[in-house]
């Protein structure tokens, strides 16, 4: 019997699901290879195990929760909006995606009509002149609430109630607009100052029974999903027990740190993360939860923190999960230095992942287990989640 494979007809245009032929079941079996190249000799050395990657539940579509679009003038008044081509800041249009929540481009496709209609300018690149730049989407997860941003070249947007009303006409599922407001010549999407044009200015979802707030700029996790198989690996191998204090590092607006201290009853989290509005964002979801008096968080440079204030603390475990970059060897020294008994290290970039576990390794610490996560169906991406013990 054959496997299924999808098609779409923008993809080779596109370039984002660059392996949308190939079927799903190769596709994990390409990733597990991958991780099996980069990281399944180490974890046989320590004695530990590299784990069946985790596939999505059901058909690999519609996981995307956050969509963006750029903009550009299209000519007779028509505003064009959709994904660049590959390589090139050339827009290709788009109707539907298929890897998308249904209700994200049909929003971002609003927001261009309503602004030709309005006669709301394009932002022109190359010129650096115009209105709109992007607009970017995240739906609810467990939630229905839809977060509208939308990115301007100008700190006002004129007749902004008129748009307002014009775009829920069209998508009344928008429970909250913002403005953004970025006047760079960049290719960084958000700016840094945020107007709420509609609603709250943020949304809620769930993760693991824990609800947070998220606003225009706060990470999170695109597949909320894959997102809790990610987090439930994590927890788990960090065995967490009453009464253990563990550090959750880039930390973000909370999520893993909050969901360890709501599943295990008197543990007490400490979050460092060095972007303030984050930080800010993590306490106020520790406060939506019932567990400020078990999660703080703190906005600073973690590596610095940890030999500043860390060490004193005692913490049983660590948990980690860096940018695509990867950590550092300071940062893991740090690590190392605290001695905790456990570090759950969560990457979305294994081949990183892999030459900062060589390091940690180094220091004192062993793979138990090594679990690849397909968070992005139809891309080469893999995430994972490492647990460490130390030696």
């Amino acid at each position: 019997m054959g496997y299924r494979t999808y098609t779409c007809g923008i993809a080779k245009k596109c370039g984002g699901c660059e392996w949308l032929s190939v079927p799903y079941p190769i596709q994990l079996r390409r990733k597990q290879e991958e991780a099996q190249g980069l990281l399944g000799r180490m974890a046989e050395e320590d004695g530990g195990e590299l784990r069946e990657i985790v596939g999505v539940d059901g058909e690999p579509l519609a996981y995307r929760h956050k969509a963006a679009t750029p903009f550009a003038y299209a000519g007779r008044g028509r505003i064009a909006c959709g994904f660049y081509a590959r390589g090139t800041h050339r827009i290709v249009p788009c109707d539907e995606c298929l890897v998308e929540d249904p209700r994200a481009r049909k929003v971002l496709n609003a927001v261009a009509r309503v602004a030709a209609e309005q006669h709301i300018p394009a932002y022109d690149e190359d010129r650096g002149t115009g209105v709109l730049r992007h607009a970017v989407v995240r739906c609810g997860y467990a939630t229905d609430d839809v977060l509208l941003t939308v990115v301007t070249n100008t700190p006002s947007l004129r007749k902004a109630e008129k748009f307002v009303d014009a775009l829920l006409a069209e998508a009344p599922e928008v429970t909250s607009i913002v403005q953004n407001v970025n006047t760079r010549r960049t290719n960084a999407i958000l700016g840094f100052e945020n107007k709420t044009l509609y609603g709250p200015g943020s949304m809620r979802d769930e993760l693991l029974g824990c609800t947070f707030q998220i606003g225009p700029a706060s990470f999170y996790q695109t597949n909320p999903a894959q997102t809790e198989t990610l987090y439930r690996l994590a927890i788990e191998g960090a065995a967490l027990k009453p009464g253990m204090r563990a550090l959750d590092a880039y930390c973000g607006c909370g999520t893993i740190g909050i969901c360890a201290a709501a599943a295990v009853n008197e543990l007490q989290v400490i979050g460092v993360e060095k972007v303030e509005e984050a930080v800010r964002a993590a306490k106020k979801n520790a406060a939506i939860n019932g567990l400020s008096d078990r999660c703080s968080f703190v906005a600073a440079d973690a590596t610095s923190w940890m030999a500043r204030e860390g060490r004193g603390l005692g913490f049983d475990v660590v948990l980690m999960d860096p940018p695509r970059a990867g950590s550092t060897e300071a940062f893991l020294d740090g690590v190392a230095a605290l001695a905790p008994e456990r570090v759950v290290y969560v990457s979305c970039n294994i081949q990183t992942q892999a030459r900062d576990l060589e390091f940690i390794r180094s220091r004192g610490y062993r793979i138990e287990s090594v679990t690849p996560v397909d968070m992005f169906p139809h891309t080469k991406h893999t995430e994972s989640v490492a647990v460490l013990a130390r030696r």
